[in-house]
């Protein structure tokens, strides 16, 4: 990955913490059912119109082939640059239709609009997930779970602000899209960077990775009670703010650890005068048994010149050996493994089943006489979340 290397036991925890907040806000898609119903007004369209739109949001949210691409010749920084630009045009655009700003927008143009908006996406999550996979070489299944998780509960964090801070008001959410995607791209460039990875287990890395599966565990939780009692409840603004910022808090947590690791530094053990006096008794190379045959070694350097010799004028062709399951892959190579075919038909079939039911939730309670979907997307979203932490868990817990 191009970029300097940053060295430390700290930065890594400092990209996973800024991660975190580019996953909870990368899922914008997932948003489309709290304001679907107030485009479906601003556009005058019918719901098979509403739903192409839905469809407009997945395409660009799963548009990610161009991303993954260029992760690999670009700084993250740059592939968050093109997140923050995308949300801002694409969400921007969609805000100008519903707000009555720009009311007489085509509806190709909002449909190319949320497309781009939720690609926005797309970016982001490339940029977190390729960069912490890579400075935590050892918990790529934790990492994964992890991020992918906070994802999942991205719905229900957009759903809090929404019922909470926006007042339910759909023009305000797309306005808060279109600036806070950008805004936390723009704060996260100086996080999420290549970092030297530690090829050695660590105890105290899995507390930590326990301790941050175990907050975004309450996270989803909070964010079900607080949206179920905003439904049910009458809030005061003063409650709900508070609210907000206890999951913000929660959002904040995983910082905590390189906090932690700054305040409280890990000591390196101290060697014993013992073992310091056998250093410096036994010598760093012991005499050899037998006595060395220069002649072999000659005749094997001499074997040795010839074969690349012969490499070099085309006489001999060494051949490659294609990477093992478990090591990292070029794109051409993945193509030709089942494993590649096996999770893109699990991800087209799974995904795609839950995607068309987030589209529709909102007619969906409407016709079941339901008076707004917060409850329902918040569900949906906590379920989303554990299905994600769980298998990146239990992955990592089989590969280890």
């Amino acid at each position: 990955m191009p970029g300097a290397v940053k060295a430390g036991s700290r930065p890594p925890w400092l990209g996973l913490g800024a991660a975190v907040w580019l996953q909870a806000s990368a899922g914008t898609s997932s948003a489309f059912a709290l304001y679907s119903h107030a485009l479906k007004v601003a556009l005058g369209a019918d719901q098979s119109r509403v739903a192409l739109l839905g469809v407009a949001c997945n395409v660009g949210d799963s548009l990610g082939l161009l991303p993954g691409v260029v992760c690999n010749k670009l700084h993250p920084a740059l592939l968050l640059l093109v997140a923050a630009a995308s949300g801002l045009l694409g969400y921007g655009v969609t805000w100008l239709a519903v707000s009555g700003v720009a009311p007489a927008l085509p509806y190709w143009l909002i449909w190319i609009a949320l497309c781009m908006g939720s690609n926005s996406g797309a970016w982001m999550s490339t940029a977190a997930l390729v960069t912490n996979m890579r400075n935590f070489p050892l918990s790529r299944g934790a990492v994964a779970g992890i991020l992918k998780g906070y994802s999942g509960l991205s719905a229900a964090v957009y759903t809090a602000i929404y019922t909470g801070a926006l007042h339910g008001s759909a023009a305000n959410l797309l306005l808060f899209l279109t600036l806070g995607v950008a805004i936390v791209c723009l704060l996260a460039m100086y996080f999420v960077r290549p970092c030297e990875p530690s090829l050695v287990e660590n105890s105290s890395e899995r507390v930590h990775f326990l301790f941050v599966q175990i907050n975004s565990a309450l996270l989803g939780v909070y964010l079900v009670v607080a949206t179920t009692l905003d439904r049910f409840l009458t809030l005061t603004p003063a409650l709900n703010y508070s609210l907000i910022a206890i999951m913000v808090i929660l959002i904040l947590a995983p910082f905590a650890i390189p906090v932690k690791m700054t305040l409280f530094r890990s000591v390196p053990r101290k060697v014993t005068s013992a073992a310091a006096d056998n250093d410096h008794t036994e010598p760093f190379l012991l005499p050899s048994s037998s006595e060395p045959n220069f002649g072999k070694i000659e005749d094997e350097d001499a074997a040795d010149i010839d074969l690349l010799l012969a490499e070099g004028e085309g006489a001999v062709k060494q051949k490659r050996r294609r990477p093992k399951r478990g090591e990292d892959f070029r794109f051409r190579e993945a193509l030709l493994k089942a494993d590649f075919w096996l999770l893109f038909a699990v991800f087209f079939i799974g995904v795609g089943s839950g995607v068309t039911v987030l589209n529709n939730l909102a007619q969906v309670g409407t016709a079941a006489g339901v008076v707004g979907t917060t409850i329902s997307v918040s569900l949906f979203s906590l379920g989303n979340f554990f299905g994600r932490l769980g298998g990146g868990a239990v992955s990592d817990y089989f590969v280890r």
